[in-house]
């Protein structure tokens, strides 16, 4: 899939596939650190693993931006489970996807980079029948709950993970009457 978005020239937007399980371990590694150095220990400290990153990519497809053939990004989106979280803050609607795993690279952020991920992955919705995308971010500097309103999300609802507050997001694929 070629990104809709101005990106530079050498940037595209892809799906990740089996080869990129090391970069994008390296990639979101070094993502986890810089946040880590910025923001202090959170949940956003976590290192991925290969095999984490295997099997978040079964679970979920997983975009990749790329500058040149170095990752740069990536963002994950799974088949949202309604049942199998507290949902009532979202809209209710026959497909969701869940947004998971935002990242770009340090040295490569407010560059157009996320907001073409997330841009991506509401095509990626609109071509495949899915009404709603969804997300939660953490309700704290590290969370960049504004970025998500800029992108189009709206703020649904707020709830807590691990003693950490937690604000919903959605982005609905085509207007619903009100």
């Amino acid at each position: 899939m070629e990104s809709p978005n101005p990106l530079p020239s050498n940037v595209s937007i892809s799906l990740a596939n089996s080869d990129d399980v090391k970069a994008l371990t390296i990639m979101r590694t070094a993502v986890a650190q810089d946040m880590t150095e910025r923001f202090g220990d959170g949940a956003w400290s976590s290192l991925p693993s290969k095999v984490v990153v295997v099997k978040q990519m079964r679970a979920s497809r997983v975009l990749v931006a790329r500058r040149d053939a170095k990752i740069i990004g990536t963002v994950r989106l799974a088949t949202a489970r309604a049942e199998a979280f507290d949902s009532s803050a979202f809209t209710p609607v026959s497909n969701a996807l869940y947004v998971l795993g935002l990242a770009v690279a340090p040295g490569f952020r407010n560059q157009g980079i996320g907001r073409a991920l997330l841009e991506d992955a509401k095509e990626m919705a609109r071509s495949s029948s899915t009404d709603a995308l969804w997300l939660d971010a953490y309700d704290h500097p590290a969370g960049v709950g504004e970025f998500y309103t800029r992108c189009g999300f709206r703020r649904v609802g707020k709830t807590s993970h691990n003693e950490l507050p937690l604000i919903y997001y959605e982005w609905l694929a085509s207007p619903r009457p009100v």
